[in-house]
């Protein structure tokens, strides 16, 4: 096996457990190297690290699978799938879930979600996409599941020098899956849905808002296929108004709206959430509860700044959009911007709204993503509610 000898002076992160090891952190390779294949890394004490797979056209050019000496074969696979599913069981999430969640489930470049017996995969580098038919056939062994998919036709493969595709990995199947969240159902679209096909990190999230809306006139900005709003008319709002840019996803929205009796109390309309705000803050509009869920507004350092702008300026508006005593609920999935300053781009948002916030909850992403510390990647969601009051 091809082995691989880092400088003396890295990243701490890799001697505390981070996956991840750049290009610039190795001194030097013994052997040939195949990119996708798995090496052997060693600290320059010789020291051994783990193993995991390469791939040097990618700014991360090593990402370890394991820090013992065990072979990485179709029976590693299956075991860390198991291993991931063992978990879900123990905290309670069985019949939808993200199974696997890259790091955080040890298994980085690998993302599966369960949608009942339906499962969607998406291989995102190369080293885990060499391995895409022991994990098919891994989930088979599990699961015997009715149908399989993959997702990736996302542009995150092509820095890692594969193509765009997206597509049956199991005999065909009807693609539009219904799932049970909270007591509430809702088609999935898992070929044509953003990711892949609805946002399982949110759903306990789903449940928080339950207090605050009931007999609330609610604002739902954002809303993709209508989850939150119709969360809000399931625990009893007044009447919900859901927007979101995309026509194909207010579609689906008012179709869940119906499947679950809730079309006189949910509308969706498509439109633009940024202009719509600030129309109806010209307009003096008022809601008992605005929420807000955008995408996120960034997936490079380098522009950071300008995603902090778009959460400050859409907080506000929603701000100015909440009665006297309302709530304003608000998320982030943007993964570069930390808690620590999604939380100040608020207070901002506060004072030039010249409002006064008080917390109700601040949660991160549902259990099923878990969490590993000094892995920030793993902790991207930032979930908050706030009660809004004027000054």
């Amino acid at each position: 096996m091809t082995k691989v000898y880092l400088k003396r002076k890295i990243a701490y992160r890799i001697a505390n457990g981070h996956p991840w090891i750049y290009g610039n952190e190795i001194e030097t390779i013994e052997g040939e190297v195949e990119a996708g294949s798995i090496v052997e890394v060693y600290f320059h004490d010789k020291k051994p690290v783990g193993r995991g797979y390469i791939n040097q056209k990618s700014q991360i050019a090593i990402r370890l699978l394991t820090r013992k000496s065990e072979e990485i074969n179709e029976t590693f696979f299956l075991n860390k799938i198991k291993q991931a599913w063992q978990y879900r069981q123990k905290i309670g999430y069985t019949e939808n879930c993200r199974l696997v969640f890259g790091e955080a489930d040890y298994l980085p470049g690998l993302v599966i979600d369960k949608f009942n017996d339906y499962f969607v995969i998406q291989t995102l580098s190369l080293g885990i996409e060499k391995w895409k038919d022991a994990i098919v056939k891994a989930l088979e062994t599990i699961f015997s599941p009715k149908g399989i998919y993959e997702r990736n036709d996302v542009p995150v493969r092509e820095l890692e020098g594969l193509t765009q595709q997206k597509g049956f990995l199991s005999n065909p199947f009807d693609t539009n899956v219904l799932i049970n969240e909270n007591g509430f159902k809702f088609m999935v679209d898992i070929e044509n849905g953003q990711k892949t096909g609805y946002f399982l990190d949110q759903q306990d999230n789903r449940r928080a808002i339950e207090p605050i809306v009931k007999g609330a006139n609610v604002l739902g900005a954002f809303t993709y296929t209508g989850t939150f709003e119709i969360h809000a008319a399931g625990y009893g709002a007044k009447s919900v108004f859901g927007i979101d840019v995309s026509e194909q996803a207010v579609e689906q929205a008012n179709k869940n709206a119906a499947l679950n009796g809730f079309e006189k109390i949910c509308r969706f309309e498509a439109m633009n959430a940024f202009d719509a705000l600030k129309k109806w803050d010209r307009e003096e509009k008022k809601y008992d509860v605005v929420m807000l869920d955008p995408p996120a507004f960034t997936k490079s350092r380098e522009s950071i700044n300008k995603a902090v702008v778009g959460y400050k300026e859409i907080n506000l508006r929603g701000m100015k959009l909440v009665k006297n005593g309302g709530f304003l609920v608000t998320s982030s999935c943007t993964n570069l911007v930390s808690p620590e300053l999604f939380l100040d781009t608020i207070a901002a948002a506060a004072r030039d709204a010249k409002k006064k916030i008080r917390q109700v909850t601040f949660k991160a992403q549902a259990s099923d993503h878990p969490i590993i510390w000094g892995i920030e990647n793993t902790n991207y969601l930032k979930f908050l509610i706030v009660e809004v009051s004027s000054m």
